[in-house]
């Protein structure tokens, strides 16, 4: 299963980026709203995260949670963009101000950078989108510690769930500027 995830996805990138058809982009960007998440995970989520399908896979993962929830993670990255004042907000590529519509126009661009762009630049605008809503929902829930713990408690492992994706990517863009990304 981990030879099948590193050559389907190999051949996915390879064939897409010698010939950016927009209509074939289009259609893999959109994928999995029309087949689900499930699809892709059964080929790449397997395997390391610092690997060609485990990026992949990571930043399909990242869109799929945007889509779920674009209101609240919306709130989230625009709390993280306040309480952090790094350059992951320029990094990350949102338009200001962020609101739902902006965070979907966001997790499809990092998508379609994947296949158009440079591969390390999609992975650290993911990247750098984890860290800053990761940081927004610890804000949140160091807001809701005192009145909602459960609340609370989820948020901190949401966001350090999103902190690890973030490293993740971090990491596979570093390996495929070193031609390292297998």
């Amino acid at each position: 299963m981990n030879r099948v995830a590193h050559e389907t996805a190999n051949a996915l990138l390879h064939r897409v980026r010698q010939d950016p058809d927009p209509a074939v982009v289009e259609r893999l960007v959109t994928y999995t709203d029309v087949h689900g998440i499930d699809a892709i995970a059964e080929l790449w989520a397997r395997v390391g995260a610092h690997t060609l399908p485990g990026a992949l896979w990571r930043i399909y993962l990242v869109r799929t949670v945007i889509r779920q929830a674009p209101d609240e993670i919306a709130y989230f990255f625009q709390r993280g963009t306040e309480r952090i004042g790094t350059i992951d907000q320029a990094v990350a590529g949102a338009e200001q101000p962020t609101g739902p519509a902006e965070i979907l126009t966001l997790a499809d661009r990092i998508l379609h950078g994947l296949y158009t762009g440079d591969l390390a630049v999609a992975l650290d605008r993911g990247a750098a989108f984890c860290r800053l809503t990761a940081a927004g929902a610890t804000a949140v829930a160091d807001e809701a510690d005192l009145t909602a713990s459960a609340r609370a408690t989820e948020l901190t492992t949401r966001a350090f769930r999103l902190t690890e994706l973030a490293a993740d990517l971090t990491e596979a863009a570093a390996l495929w500027r070193r031609d390292s990304l297998d």
